[in-house]
């Protein structure tokens, strides 16, 4: 089969780099080692957010994301029709706390350099905290409000994502995973091999979240992105209780931190369904899928911080997933340079549901030579960060 590009992955990164290029009459193949939006595409909460990035590259593309989402959504509402499930956009904001004293100047001070770099921050008083969560705990000890922070049903986007580049001309090849590439007489990487698909193609983008170091070792290139793991509890659905993403201070150390070992941070918020998540843990155990009591023990133990009323909230369930996780802790968007013909889209470690619809967009448009709608030197696999964990030009 011959097409312009390979899209490997068809989570909602490779969902959205599918429909860019797509979209610019490219024909493109999707092809995925399991079924469309089945893994972390589908374990995680759907959050589109700014208030967890501190000044820097991502928080510019999360800005942007800020800005193309809401777009995004209305332009997938309007070509699939009201036969096809919302994406259930939802701009509901953020409300990040500190619980103890030490942690209420660092919040503030993390919120005002953010807010220099255009986010839009208000500090709250314990009092205006509460007016806008009633049921948050009354001792906490700084409050801000993100009103850019914004949620979707992932599993949803995805699929909308995928039917938009279906409607392009896009052709989806679940349970086809990736052995091995083809290379022309330069070593220019010229499409992919599956257990039953040879796939030629111009360009071939690796976007298979916490499995793209496995896909690109299968394709004859070393990429440093490995599996990070979250856990989330469900609540049983209740009245609604809480009503913006609420989380402790201590989330942003969390996902910044190189530690392998578990950590726990606070974060609660509701679904359209009624029920609550509560999250977040993160560890370095590889793609080990079963759930530790412990792990579940600590993250509720953290939520009760924030809200007292969910110790006699029954947990219906728990589920796990996988976080595509850089030593930089930045994307890796673009063409490897060691490797001609050979793309990465992935390492949004968990903020690859927010930042994939621009990081689509900045895929089609580097491949196709178009303006970018931002600077994408800083998550060029070539960029100096990264430069340490990438064997030399000419190794696998």
């Amino acid at each position: 089969m011959r097409a312009d590009a390979v899209i490997v992955g068809a989570g909602i990164v490779g969902a959205a780099c599918a429909r860019a290029l797509a979209r610019t009459g490219m024909s493109v193949v999707v092809v995925d080692r399991g079924a469309p939006a089945s893994a972390t595409s589908a374990r995680g909460e759907g959050n589109l957010l700014v208030s967890d990035k501190a000044p820097g590259p991502e928080l510019d593309l999360a800005l942007l994301a800020s800005e193309h989402w809401p777009r995004l959504a209305a332009e997938l509402a309007d070509e699939l029709g009201a036969a096809f499930p919302a994406v259930e956009y939802e701009r509901k904001g953020g409300i990040v706390v500190a619980t103890t004293e030490a942690g209420a100047g660092p919040l503030r001070d993390f919120a005002r350099g953010q807010a220099e770099a255009g986010v839009e921050v208000r500090d709250l008083a314990a009092a205006e905290a509460l007016e806008l969560e009633p049921h948050l705990n009354p001792e906490i000890t700084a409050a801000v409000h993100y009103g850019q922070d914004a949620q979707i049903q992932p599993v949803v986007a995805t699929e909308a994502l995928l039917a938009s580049a279906r409607r392009a001309g896009a052709r989806v090849l679940p349970h086809q995973e990736v052995t091995g590439a083809l290379r022309d007489a330069t070593g220019r990487v010229t499409g992919v091999r599956t257990a039953s698909e040879t796939l030629h193609a111009d360009t071939v983008v690796v976007a298979a979240g916490p499995w793209s170091g496995a896909a690109a070792g299968a394709l004859g290139a070393d990429l440093p992105v490995r599996p990070r793991r979250g856990t989330v509890l469900v609540t049983a659905r209740m009245r609604q209780k809480v009503f913006h993403k609420v989380y402790d201070g201590d989330y942003f150390g969390a996902t910044q931190s190189t530690d392998a070992a578990l950590q726990t941070s606070s974060v609660v918020e509701s679904t359209p369904g009624g029920t609550v998540l509560i999250g977040s843990s993160r560890q370095q155990i590889g793609f080990d899928e079963r759930l530790s009591v412990e792990v579940l023990a600590a993250i509720a133990r953290k939520a009760l911080r924030l809200f007292p009323f969910l110790e006699t909230t029954p947990v219906i369930r728990a589920y796990g997933g996988f976080r595509p996780y850089t030593p930089d802790h930045l994307p890796v968007i673009g063409e490897d340079h060691r490797h001609p013909g050979l793309w990465y889209a992935t390492g949004h470690e968990g903020a690859g549901i927010g930042l994939a619809g621009v990081t689509g967009e900045l895929i089609g448009a580097l491949v196709t030579g178009a303006e970018p709608p931002l600077d994408p030197e800083p998550f060029r696999p070539s960029r100096p960060s990264l430069a340490a964990h990438l064997a030399p030009e000419g190794a696998a």
